[in-house]
């Protein structure tokens, strides 16, 4: 993937993600660059649904910026930097405040995989308290040491959950990335509406996490799953073109045109 395409792709994933209900004008979709593994990119600060590949700025892992801008930049880019830097595997980052998710953060109810499709967000989803090590904050995670802090509380998992404010999920692809974080997005409101029920949860236990999840990560869901994303999101953008239905209706339209001319020669 060239920069260019990773520009475009991580502008479409924020405004898709937005799309489907889990970020609105906060939290931010970010990619380690194509060929430098050393940074990453992100948006100027902006509604996710706003931004577009010219927003895109390069960081260092240090979440500085490589070409300094006029526009604000985000506050909580070292979320993004630190997982990058504790977390080679990982190639795409997502922070969020979906409302399904903020029960489970100012709770003590465990977030659970309930369906084949919340298998995806692991078996563990860890909960990172910033009061724990720095006290009373404005929550915002805007120092190194924060960012650090919450990177080690996400540790091997893909799903960190953060007290009283919010969740950061983890990808190995920006695609996979968006899968994950909208499935466990909408596994929480089953949980939510489930518990509404007064009767017992089954959620998949640890062997069907394993294989739901490493199946629903496959190639061709996920490829699927994105490909309904960009359409859905193309249509509200009024850029939906259906490619199929035009060439069919060439190769009807150009039949007949080689029958009537065979027929003329006769």
């Amino acid at each position: 993937m060239s920069l260019a395409e990773a520009r475009e792709a991580i502008a479409r994933a924020n405004r898709l993600i937005a799309n489907e209900g889990v970020l609105d004008a906060f939290g931010h979709v970010t990619m380690r660059h194509p060929t430098d593994p050393n940074r990453f990119l992100m948006s100027r600060s902006m509604g996710p649904e706003l931004v577009q590949p010219e927003d895109i700025q390069e960081f260092t892992l240090d979440s500085v910026i490589i070409k300094p801008i006029k526009e604000r930049l985000y506050s909580e880019r070292v979320i993004h930097g630190e997982i990058y830097k504790a977390r080679p595997d990982v190639t795409a980052v997502c922070h969020h405040h979906a409302p399904s998710i903020l029960p489970f953060c100012v709770t003590n109810v465990k977030m659970m995989p309930l369906n084949h499709l919340g298998a995806t967000m692991g078996a563990e989803v860890p909960i990172w308290d910033s009061r724990d090590e720095f006290g009373n904050t404005n929550l915002l995670v805007v120092k190194p040491e924060e960012g650090a802090s919450l990177a080690r509380a996400l540790g091997p998992n893909w799903t960190v959950l953060m007290r009283r404010h919010g969740a950061t999920v983890a990808g190995r692809t920006l695609e996979e990335l968006a899968f994950r974080t909208i499935y466990t997005a909408r596994n929480a409101a089953t949980q939510l509406q489930a518990e509404a029920l007064d009767a017992e949860i089954e959620p998949l236990n640890a062997e069907e996490i394993e294989l739901g999840g490493n199946a629903n990560l496959q190639p061709g869901p996920v490829a699927r799953a994105w490909q309904y994303w960009c359409v859905r999101l193309d249509k509200v953008e009024g850029r939906f073109v259906y490619a199929p239905a035009k060439r069919a209706t060439a190769a009807r339209n150009k039949a007949p045109a080689k029958k009537r001319s065979a027929k003329k020669r006769r």
